[in-house]
């Protein structure tokens, strides 16, 4: 996710569309050259009609980018509620279950502490899922060699870690750690958890359909290739301001609907997963009363991941 601050705000916001715009600068150019010189006169175009056009596609650009950025957002509501949903996995692991004192007190708390890892165990996971990556490879650190070995055979990760906390709830309750009513507090949080899961799954694995990202793009494109060809007789030499000024506008808007689509494509414009996941590890750690906890992520040339 990108999070610029004061003057690089403004160099990001050129970066954004830079190799388009200026080709579309040395298009505009050209185009002023050869009208001058009287090769474009019989190609100079009307306003209106592509006022028109310009209209259509600002409506088609608008509709698009709405609904990027609707898949945008609901991606990012998910991983809020997968955060408080951990902290609140953790928070009754930590409050509820009942140290039996029966001698043991060792296991229970072993228990406790698998539980919260598993947790934090799961948000990597399924970040790295997501993200196409090994969802293995950050959670070394959180599991046993053995659990890590029978994780290679699982399909889908988090879901199997997810079957282990469930295992590990069902022992609390039969040992006696927890009633009937708090295995179901318990129990909920770890259904919202598999919810939050699914929807973020179907937003990956249900791209936006490739009309929505061709159609908007060729017509953008289109556009710009044009107007040099209306603005020419009238403005004369400054038409590559007004066509470039005009030309970005829509050849920003369309990539903003592109990188938009997909936010968990590991880019610098999706939702900042890797930060998520490390707030998740440190609160859950905090809860379990560890001091040797990991730092908060920050942005790294303006790109927060």
């Amino acid at each position: 996710m990108i999070v610029p601050k004061g003057r690089r705000l403004a160099q990001r916001t050129v970066q954004y569309v830079g190799l388009p715009l200026l080709g579309l600068l040395a298009y505009d150019v050209a185009v002023v050259i050869l009208y001058q010189k009287g090769f474009l006169q019989w190609a100079a175009l009307e306003q209106i009609p592509l006022s028109l056009f310009g209209s259509a596609i600002g409506v088609i650009l608008a509709f698009r980018n709405s609904t990027s950025y609707a898949r945008w957002w609901e991606a990012r509501t998910l991983w809020g509620s997968i955060v408080n949903n951990a902290r609140s996995w953790a928070r009754l692991v930590t409050t509820t279950l009942r140290n039996p004192g029966d001698g043991s007190s060792g296991e229970f708390e072993r228990t406790q502490r698998q539980m919260v890892y598993y947790q934090i165990a799961w948000a990597h996971a399924l970040r790295q899922a997501l993200r196409r990556l090994d969802p293995l490879s950050e959670i070394t650190s959180l599991l046993t060699p053995e659990e890590i070995a029978a994780l290679r055979d699982q399909t889908n990760v988090p879901v199997a870690i997810q079957q282990w906390q469930s295992t590990l709830l069902r022992s609390a309750l039969d040992r006696g750690w927890i009633d009937s009513v708090q295995w179901h507090a318990m129990n909920q949080s770890l259904d919202d958890l598999v919810d939050a899961q699914g929807g973020a799954e179907r937003i990956k694995n249900t791209p936006m359909p490739r009309q929505y990202d061709y159609l908007p793009q060729v017509c953008a494109h289109m556009f710009c290739f044009l107007l040099p060809l209306v603005m020419v007789s009238s403005l004369g030499w400054f038409t590559p301001l007004g066509s470039t000024l005009v030309g970005f506008i829509f050849l920003a808007l369309d990539k903003i609907g592109r990188n938009l689509e997909d936010p968990f494509d590991n880019t610098m414009h999706d939702i900042p997963l890797t930060s998520i996941t490390r707030t998740i590890e440190i609160n859950l750690r905090q809860m379990l009363g560890e001091t040797n906890l990991p730092e908060p992520l920050v942005p790294v040339d303006d790109i927060l991941w």
